[in-house]
């Protein structure tokens, strides 16, 4: 009943843990999957180790989490080991980041290697100067990106996309144009926290990513912008916190879902509670299977 697709990508279940929670280690990553995830998204992967930002990286706010990690990551060579844990014991989705659509095709290829059943390109970091949303926002970039790393490898290839732009469906298109399988909505929203008694911004990096129940109906509503001019699959994520959120998404256009800080807030079993209360809902309203439900608030 909760079986869905991504394009070509079937998910027993809808629900994806988003990259950068719970998904370091092979560990964490066979404990999201034992926990009811259908699938776990990576932390994002470079080519070389990266430290990251210093300290503070991270705090809580009103409506969920302001973050600046900076991407910190153990490069693509030392994350080997964790992926040979992970993929034996479900679908592991690898996130990348890079500055060149060649440091994209690069590390796609090894992440293929590796196991992965898709790679997520992150187009979309909000704090990392050079990358992410500094490439995600350009519809040309973006799609030059896109088409080198689906002519590297075969697995599907989904880009993450960012609110923090006024030509998001541009930047959809641009995905669609070149290839990708699957666009993913939404990431954090640039934010920023100011420390009253210290007069100076909280985080190092002044500026970081608002993530959690704060942003969920900007995603919401740029998954139905999406939906409303994109024909290849969309995977809705951003301030997830129960059935109810992720039924909006997924009524919105979405096809499958990601949670993050709710995980931090309710735990693993989050992904549990949230399939039982879905079936629950989709038994007393009709509904076969997710499938069903894509897009219905479209029509």
């Amino acid at each position: 009943m909760l079986e869905t697709c991504i394009g070509k990508l079937k998910l027993e279940k809808p629900g994806m843990v988003a990259s950068g929670i719970m998904d370091e280690t092979g560990a964490s990553m066979v404990r999201m999957l034992e926990s009811g995830a259908g699938a776990v998204v990576t932390k994002s992967i470079g080519l070389e180790p990266n430290a990251g930002h210093a300290n503070p990286t991270f705090t809580e706010v009103k409506g969920g989490f302001v973050n600046a990690m900076g991407l910190p990551n153990p490069g693509i060579k030392m994350f080997k080991e964790e992926m040979n844990i992970a993929v034996p014991k479900g679908k592991i989705i690898g996130s990348i980041y890079g500055a060149s659509a060649d440091d994209f095709s690069k590390l796609a290829i090894t992440m293929e290697e590796y196991g992965a059943s898709a790679v997520e390109l992150n187009l979309s970091c909000p704090h990392a100067k050079g990358y992410g949303m500094e490439l995600g926002t350009d519809p040309k970039l973006v799609g030059s990106i896109v088409s080198a790393v689906k002519s590297a490898v075969k697995i599907p290839v989904w880009a993450k996309l960012t609110p923090n732009t006024h030509i998001l469906t541009d930047i959809g298109v641009a995905v669609q144009d070149a290839g990708g399988d699957a666009v993913v909505a939404i990431n954090t929203l640039k934010a920023m926290v100011i420390s009253p008694e210290f007069a100076k911004p909280f985080l190092s990096n002044k500026f970081g990513g608002l993530s959690g129940p704060g942003i969920k109906s900007v995603g919401v509503r740029a998954v139905y912008d999406l939906g409303s001019v994109l024909d290849i699959p969309i995977i809705g994520v951003g301030g997830i916190a129960d059935w109810r959120d992720a039924a909006q998404y997924i009524m919105a256009g979405a096809s499958a879902f990601q949670i993050g800080s709710a995980i931090a807030n309710k735990g693993p079993t989050i992904f549990d509670t949230i399939n039982k209360d879905m079936i629950k809902f989709m038994r007393d309203f009709g509904y076969s299977s997710i499938l069903d439900m894509v897009g219905v608030a479209h029509e």
